[in-house]
């Protein structure tokens, strides 16, 4: 595996499109034959307006059946700027060398960038690369036709999977992904080594269930992007999507579809009551469920998991479009369920008592507008909104188009809460007081409105900009760019920012976060060319099972 300079990046001269494959009919792809790659059309090809016509309210334009080009982006090609009459902001020149600090190299090739390249304190671990952070960095290369160091990045830590992986005598999974690893330099042997981290050595000593599902995503991008399947189809990486399949799918004693974590397993690594089924996971499993069927070969090994896959995303989108989903109506209907019902055909299926229904719930809720709850499981429901879950499930297409539009009016209808000031917000609300106490455990650096409860992410950027564009709602986008340009590179590129409004930097939040200005990027680039957008988005698959038809006689 080290020898990554050995590998060669395949070139291709043609602009592909893997869409086909994306765009998939569950019930047919049992039987579907080796991935075909059809000969699509280039950005350069299509006129700006046959991409534009989406972005009208409440379109759904389908960018995936395109990608962009193997070039740079505008923001490094002034012909490129001319020709969209687009001038980058100032911000951009200064973010892309901000990016560029924070590479990690490895034996002379770059392998990933660091957290934070802020070392005024106490460096801890944002020395290190860590595999969600590094998703936003890998996304602003790909988009500026630099896919070296992606590759670089998904072979190494494709590497460190096969490690032996303890905490005290236990023995984690063999699919389990680091959360992060550190390149050790010896200056006197001339050598370097590296230094993974698989939850040992993280706050709580979790495991991070996010890891795996962030590769292969990243994977499909990256194929998406170079139109290059031959990364994907070599036996080490269909190795290793098959055993992050395999924790996944593995049988247990759940009754869901849903997948079961502990606190502080993804991006919000400490205790904040997200254990359960949190709907970040749920997401983001999700995705990589739909990346994976498009990875996949089908032979012998594969065509098992794809099995697995198709029953499992059935399963899946039923449940969380079901009863995950919240709107007014279904808030209704909880408000007024009747509780200890026995029989299969009950209506309050997990026994929610209407009294732990929060204050706050009912005004937040527009009358048009709904979103993905926190968290589902018996006797509870936590009402509160995610922004990553709820983002990557328009992404994924776990939301159904009409759910997605939904989002994007409760964003819109509550854009003091959810953005104020610095987009955008990772939580909300947050939890005070004596809950507080209870669910953090009194979690100095979880205080309410700052870090996981309630703090507003800049990186968040970029995610909120690709649900716009799929929505047709790039307005939203803008205003949110706008926002965050008015104080970044003047705050020097903070971590998070605290304050009901995300006014204040974050009491502990770090200067120069690479995610920070990698999501940024992202979002610029998507903006000003939406077929970046078919890198990290999936349409719907027309064959999944319809919504659920609510109504007080029958409800979940």
């Amino acid at each position: 595996m080290d020898g990554i300079r050995e590998m060669g990046l395949r070139n291709v001269a043609s602009q592909c499109s893997i869409s086909e494959v994306d765009d998939y009919d569950l019930s047919k792809l049992l039987d579907k034959p080796k991935l075909n790659i059809e000969r699509q059309r280039s950005f350069d090809e299509r006129s700006l307006s046959e991409l534009s016509v989406g972005l009208s309210r409440g379109g759904l334009e389908v960018y995936e059946t395109v990608y962009s080009p193997g070039g740079r982006s505008a923001f490094d090609t002034p012909a490129s700027s001319a020709r969209h009459s687009f001038e980058p902001h100032p911000m951009v020149a200064e973010a892309w060398e901000a990016l560029r600090r924070s590479l990690v190299e490895f034996r002379g090739q770059p392998v990933g960038t660091v957290a934070a390249h802020d070392f005024s304190d106490e460096v801890l671990n944002y020395d290190q690369v860590f595999v969600r952070d590094f998703v936003p960095s890998a996304l602003a290369f790909l988009m500026n036709g630099e896919p070296d160091i992606v590759k670089n990045f998904l072979m190494k830590t494709l590497h460190l999977q096969g490690w032996e992986k303890r905490i005290d005598r236990f023995k984690l999974g063999e699919g389990v992904m680091p959360a992060s690893f550190k390149v050790l330099h010896d200056p006197a042997r001339k050598t370097d080594s590296l230094v993974a981290d698989f939850g040992e050595s993280a706050i709580g000593r979790v495991a991070p269930v996010d890891s795996g599902f962030w590769w292969i995503i990243l994977l499909r991008a990256y194929t998406k992007s170079t139109g290059d399947l031959s990364l994907a189809e070599t036996p080490d990486c269909q190795k290793g999507m098959r055993l992050i399949l395999s924790l996944c799918l593995s049988e247990g004693f759940d009754t869901f579809p849903t997948l079961l974590c502990a606190d502080g397993c993804s991006m919000i690594d400490r205790r904040m009551g997200i254990y359960g089924y949190p709907i970040e996971i749920q997401a983001l499993f999700f995705m990589a469920l739909r990346c994976a069927l498009t990875l996949l070969k089908h032979d012998t090994e594969g065509k098992e998991f794809v099995e697995r896959i198709v029953k499992r995303l059935h399963a899946l989108s039923y449940h969380m479009r079901s009863y995950f989903w919240l709107d007014f109506q279904q808030l209704n209907d909880i408000y007024r369920y009747k509780t200890e019902e026995y029989s299969h055909t009950a209506v309050n299926k997990f026994n929610v008592i209407p009294d732990s229904i929060p204050e706050w719930v009912f005004d937040f809720m527009p009358t048009r507008g709904g979103y993905f709850i926190g968290n589902v499981s018996p006797a509870r429901m936590d009402f509160r909104w995610f922004a990553l879950g709820n983002l990557f499930a328009i992404l994924s297409s776990l939301a159904t188009p009409e759910q997605s539009v939904a989002i994007m009016d409760l964003i819109e209808s509550r854009w003091e809460e959810l953005v104020g000031e610095m987009p955008l917000k990772i939580c909300y609300p947050a939890i005070e007081s004596h809950d507080w106490r209870i669910v953090t455990g009194c979690d100095p650096k979880n205080t309410r409105w700052s870090y996981h409860n309630g703090g507003s992410w800049p990186v968040l950027l970029w995610m909120l900009t690709a649900a716009c564009i799929k929505t047709g709602r790039p307005q939203i986008a803008r205003r949110a760019i706008d926002l965050a340009e008015s104080r970044l590179l003047k705050d020097n590129w903070p971590e998070y920012y605290d304050g009901k409004l995300g006014r204040y930097v974050g009491k502990q939040a770090r200067k120069f976060q690479t995610w920070s200005i990698a999501g940024y990027l992202v979002a610029k680039m998507m903006l000003e060319d939406p077929s970046h957008l078919g890198m990290i988005s999936l349409e719907e698959d027309k064959q999944m099972k319809p919504l659920i038809k609510r109504s007080s006689s029958w409800t979940c």
